[in-house]
């Protein structure tokens, strides 16, 4: 039985969260908590698999709870968050300090549970399984930066690459420990499929935007993919590159959602090996599932390369391992060496010093 805690300053989300998860078999609700106080006291006297943390809370508020929970006694973490600007920002920050996954909410409206029902059960389930050692506020300690030092240019029929990373579960921490330790003189684009829902993709990308010497946003339809400048595909668009003329670039769509996922990485992965063939560079990150699988196949058929994070560095081991269960990884990598290993592979075989 995963034994979870119930988090919210609402009576009336506390029941309808209370009455989701005691419908399933495998869960049992310890206990619930009106703030993050009552939470914190309630982590340490109960112990919980998972706990559900509201982000606006009185009294303390979740932000301020896990912090202490994630340093005290850490603890896999849900937020319930609400759709709002504010909202989204205090989740990502969330995320960064050690929250496994966040679901939103439309307060006060049954019909919004009912609709996050089965993510909500989902997440806390692999949250439940979660790596915890893994739960903590990345780079405390200032990442080292790997350095490109070639000048040279790529010898490509269009003298260009690209580096294309999925994740989901885990994936903010993960792709703020990699990002930071890429050097602002990349040579090359950078396209990122992260699972996220609407809104909370922009928050992602202008945080990263303000740690890293890349050049990150949230993808907009058209983009020219260049050397240094990092796109992460909107919550609820596919993303894909497409070649016009002489140069690469970005395209949107709304197609169905490719096993739960829009954006999915396999569409992404799918079209960079069409475009950049051995000049692509593919990177599975964290996450539940086993989206990118097959689309790191298609890189890997065309002669890219293809890079898988460790388990000891994931939060959640599906995403890299379906990948490396596949034959498809060419160098299996712990999280902070990966920037290094990428920056490895492009001096080393393609025109580097």
């Amino acid at each position: 039985m995963i034994k979870i805690l119930i988090v919210d300053d609402s009576a009336f989300m506390r029941k309808i969260l209370s009455d989701l998860f005691v419908a399933e078999a495998d869960f049992t609700v310890v206990d619930v908590a009106r703030n993050g106080r009552e939470a914190i006291d309630k982590v340490k006297q109960l112990k919980p698999d998972v706990v559900t943390l509201d982000v606006e809370m009185p009294i303390m508020d979740g932000i301020s709870a896990l912090e202490i929970i994630m340093r005290e006694v850490p603890t896999p973490v849900v937020m319930v968050s609400s759709l709002t600007k504010v909202g989204a920002d205090a989740t990502i920050r969330a995320l960064e300090n050690g929250a496994v996954d966040f679901v939103t909410k439309s307060e006060g409206a049954i019909s919004g549970i009912d609709n996050i029902r089965m993510a909500l059960v989902a997440k806390c389930r692999a949250a439940a399984r979660a790596n915890v050692k893994q739960l903590r506020k990345v780079n405390e300690v200032k990442p080292q930066i790997a350095e490109y030092k070639s000048s040279k240019v790529f010898n490509s029929p269009t003298n260009e690459q690209i580096i294309a990373i999925g994740t989901s579960t885990g994936g903010p921490r993960a792709l703020q420990e990699l990002l930071t330790r890429l050097p602002g003189n990349l040579p090359c684009g950078v396209v990122i499929v992260q699972h996220m829902p609407p809104g909370f993709t922009k928050s992602l990308a202008i945080r990263l935007d303000s740690l890293c010497a890349l050049s990150i946003k949230e993808a907009e339809n058209n983009d020219i993919v260049k050397p240094g400048m990092v796109f992460i595909a909107p919550g609820d668009f596919h993303m894909t590159v497409e070649r016009e003329g002489n140069k690469t670039i970005v395209k949107l769509n709304q197609s169905p959602p490719i096993g739960s996922h829009r954006p999915s990485v396999d569409p992404l992965f799918e079209s960079v090996a069409r475009v950049y063939g051995k000049w692509a560079t593919g990177v599975i990150l964290t996450g539940m599932g086993h989206d990118g699988s097959r689309g790191m196949k298609n890189i890997k058929d065309s002669g890219g390369y293809t890079i898988a994070e460790d388990q000891s560095t994931t939060v959640v081991f599906g995403m890299p391992k379906s990948a490396i269960e596949l034959g498809v990884i060419d160098k299996v990598v712990p999280l902070p060496a990966i920037a290094s290993e990428i920056i490895r592979y492009l001096q080393t075989k393609h025109g580097g010093v």
